[in-house]
This record gives structure tokens, sequence and C-alpha cells, in this order.
């Protein structure tokens, strides 16, 4: 079997891009050693795919597992839902740790159990289903959720790009989908740097920064008191030792850890996408000539100046002049609603 071999740090990556371009063959079930992952591909065509993308590769031909139990969800229920039920079923779902986060449209709530018991038997790795009850709301942006199946805990570890995450999906705002943009920002991150992050949560940013950078010191400030004390946990968890956490409110904590410190900051995160831009007076009060902001907002693709404007307002009504460095999409939120993040330099 034609397969191709990853380092840890790099799988998430790769076998992202193998899924995303049908790369994967689903019939075999990876297989790990003590430093690498093989990841099972189709064909030899593939190859040629892989290496354009990847050109560093390494191809292994391998024995792996075969596949006899489904290997997705909808295959696993294709007897047992209705052709109208399969057609509403959503596939794809969440997984923090070792919890799936599911969206269950309501003409579905009668085979909810089917639907979680199915998927623990089909994804070992997975020890307990929940279901979205409601929206992010609130000032801590948390979401309640209804058990279903499985193990009956909402707390978990979360392992990414290096790092362990324990906390609570129901107390906590978290999102696996921004491990990429986590991994990004610390990719540009210099030696050195003293970082904030603006509500930090149980500090995944923070965490991911400590761990993976040489960042001088990183501070994060998190309204919600249990985030903040998962995140202390998880300072604890990875035996970091350059990072600070505050809890309380960024406008009330910034300007008074400006003028205690008298120190401000080489980067500054705002990972918060609705109503951001709220916060833009707090973040330059934190910043020094040059500090690099990493803006983040929910924006339609034909509005993206919207984000541009908003920190263009900002800049001028604390008087200073900026340069947006670039534009990301970082998650799509909609239809052509992305999560972009705005890298803008303050001069």
């Amino acid at each position: 079997m034609l397969a191709v071999k990853v380092t840890f740090k790099d799988a998430e990556d790769i076998k992202k891009f193998l899924l995303a371009n049908s790369l994967y063959d689903k019939n075999f079930v990876f297989k790990k050693d003590k430093k690498n992952i093989f990841f099972p591909i189709k064909n030899e065509e593939s190859r040629q795919i892989i290496i354009d993308k990847f050109p560093k590769t390494i191809f292994e031909e391998i024995e792996l597992e075969s596949r006899d139990s489904p290997s997705n969800l909808k295959e696993a229920l294709q007897e047992k839902l209705s052709e109208e039920e399969l057609d509403l079923l959503k596939t794809s779902f969440d997984v923090v740790g070792t919890i799936a986060i599911l969206e269950i449209d309501p003409p579905l709530d009668k085979k909810q159990k089917l639907i979680a018991e199915t998927i623990l038997k089909i994804h070992k790795g997975i020890k307990t289903v929940v279901r979205k009850a409601d929206k992010h709301d609130g000032t801590f942006r948390t979401q309640k959720m209804e058990f279903i199946a499985g193990e009956k805990t909402l707390e978990t570890i979360h392992k990414e790009n290096n790092i362990q995450l324990f906390l609570n999906v129901q107390e906590v705002y978290f999102s696996t989908r921004l491990s990429t943009e986590r991994k990004r920002i610390s990719q540009i991150i210099k030696p050195k740097e003293k970082i904030l992050v603006m509500f930090s949560g149980c500090a995944p940013y923070p965490c991911v920064f400590s761990k993976n950078t040489e960042a001088d010191q990183i501070v994060g400030i998190e309204i919600n008191p249990k985030g903040h004390d998962y995140g202390i946990k998880n300072i604890e968890l990875n035996k970091l030792t350059n990072i600070t956490l505050i809890n309380g409110d960024v406008k009330e904590i910034i300007p008074d850890l400006i003028k205690q410190t008298n120190q401000k900051f080489d980067r500054i995160l705002m990972p918060l996408p609705k109503s951001a831009e709220d916060f833009l007076d707090a973040a330059l009060i934190a910043a020094k000539k040059h500090s690099i902001i990493h803006f983040y907002a929910f924006l339609h693709e034909d509005n993206f100046h919207e984000a541009h404007d908003a920190i263009a307002k900002a800049c001028k009504k604390n008087k200073l002049d900026h340069k947006i460095i670039r534009t990301v999409k970082c998650g799509q939120h909609a239809p052509r609603v992305y999560r972009i993040c705005v890298d803008f330099e303050v001069l």
C-alpha cells in the first residue's frame, strides 16, 4: 500500500490537503510509529499532486489494515435512515479532544441517539457525543451543549500544534478550526517579542506561541473566569513559563497594565470576530511604534474593506498611522462569509 510518511508536526496540514483533494484512501487505516504517521493514498497519480504541494514528502510502500467497517457516517446509516433523513444529515462535525459536537436539524431529533452511537462505533477516538443546543452567546461567547451518548462529560484534553488543552466545551469558547491560524501566527513571531493576546480564553494562542516560538513574554486577558481558570491549568499542563494570564475586561485591564509596567507590546492579537472593532482603542493603547496587530472579523467576501475601514477609523481617532500588511481568510462562517484576519502595522 502506498502511503505518505509525515512527522506528527506536519500531519495535520498534510491530512487536510489529502482529504480536500480526494487523495486519501479511506479504505485503509493510517498507521503510526514513535515519530511518524503513514497516510494511505489512492494511487501513483496522487504522488505527483502531493509532491507539487509538499516537495519534500516521503512515500513508502507499507502494509496497512483494511477498513472493514463503514468509512463515514452516511454510509453507516444508509440502511437505518430514509433518503429524506440522509439528505438532512450533517456528516461533518467538530471534534474537541474526545468529544464530537454535532449540529442536528429538528426533523432528526428522534434519531439523534442512533446518530451519536453510530459515530462512537466508527470513530474509535471519540468517547462522548454532544449536540449544540444554542448559538455562541453572551459576553463569554459560550455555547450550551446537550449530552447524547458515550461518556457523560463535557471536559476533554485537545491536542494541537504540539500542545495539550484541557477545557470544558460548554464553559469555554474554543474553536479547533483556528488551529491553522494559530500555527500561521506562530510562524511569523520573531525571537524576543512581547505578545498580548486579548480574549485569550483557555489560552490556546498563548500556549501555542510559548511552545513553538522564541517569544520573550506572552500576556493573555480573558473576561470569563472559568476560561481563565482552564488557561492557568493549561500553562501548568504544558509546563510553560513565559505566560501571564489576567482575568478581566480588556478595556479596563490594558490601561492599568500599561500604566503599571510602562511597557507596550510588539504583537497584539484580537481573536474576537464579532464586535472586535469596539476594542481597537484598547489594542492601540497597548501598541508601540511598529507593533503588529492581528484584527479578526466575520465578513462577506465583498465587504472585507469594512475591516480596513474600522482599523483606519480607530487609528485616526488615536492619531496613529498604520499600514495593512495582509488580509487572510482563516475560516468560512457561511456561504461567501469568512472569518478574516487583517494583519496591520502601527506606524
